[in-house]
């Protein structure tokens, strides 16, 4: 028993969870310690229960399967599976990562789970290509609506509209809301590529600012401006984020 492989299968819907535990049926070697359906209990059963390969839905209410990523401690092997997503899809293929395209057949299901165990095997290059995955997947186009952020062992959703300003914070940055303070590991370009250009503003390398938020701006020194904003923060405006909010406020 001490020498199976641990799984555990992360799906929202029940009948999938179904066929990979009856899939699962044929590999003696195999034990399933947990399933469940979203990705709160996901990384808690990761997190604590450590298994050696996880089923990963990605379409999944709350967080999906690729926020959850970014909030273990520690990614085992992986199987992701998901609908028809073209992006998705490609960035698995380029990334050397395995994926089950729904639905799919025993066949398709073994070649997966073989995959992975021979991943176990090289956890560093695995590791990697998680990394290289997530970097990829930063790169799609689209803007975003919420952030998920871990601090400690509390899993926060943020709303775009809750977000004040963002300031850079080394390797993260500072999500400044409605709320308070929260650090999220992600860089100003990765927020700048993917907050909707008609709410927020890049005014300083330092500073992302949503647009509604800026109550003036003012001359702070000769040629030098800074941003007042509605909870009488001040910000420093750079010749090229005064620029743009130039550009921003005359559109």
């Amino acid at each position: 028993m001490g020498n199976k492989t641990k799984v555990a299968i992360i799906d929202d819907e029940k009948l999938a969870q179904d066929i990979v535990a009856n899939y699962l049926k044929a590999h003696e070697d195999i034990e399933i310690i947990a399933k469940c359906s979203n990705g709160f209990e996901g990384i808690k059963i990761i997190n604590e229960q450590k298994p050696d390969i996880v089923f990963l839905d990605i379409q999944m209410p709350k967080i999906n399967g690729f926020e959850m990523l970014e909030l273990l401690d520690e990614t085992p092997v992986i199987i992701f599976s998901t609908a028809f997503d073209q992006y998705a899809l490609k960035a698995f293929e380029v990334n050397a990562t395995d994926y089950l395209l729904k639905p799919y057949s025993q066949e398709r299901f073994n070649e997966a789970l073989s995959k992975a165990i021979i991943q176990l095997k090289n956890k560093d290059k695995y590791n990697k290509n998680i990394q290289s995955l997530i970097s990829h997947l930063d790169e799609k186009p689209e803007y975003l609506d919420r952030v998920v952020v871990k601090d400690k062992q509390k899993i926060s959703i943020i709303p775009i509209d809750d977000i004040k300003y963002l300031e850079a914070q080394d390797d993260y940055v500072m999500l400044n809301t409605s709320h308070g303070k929260l650090l999220k590991q992600k860089t100003m370009k990765y927020f700048e590529r993917h907050l909707n250009p008609k709410d927020f503003v890049r005014i300083h390398r330092s500073y992302i600012v949503k647009s509604d938020f800026i109550k003036q701006i003012e001359l702070f020194e000769k040629e030098s401006y800074r941003a007042i904003l509605k909870d009488e923060s001040k910000l420093p405006i750079s010749k090229t984020g005064y620029d743009k909010l130039k550009n921003f406020f005359n559109q």
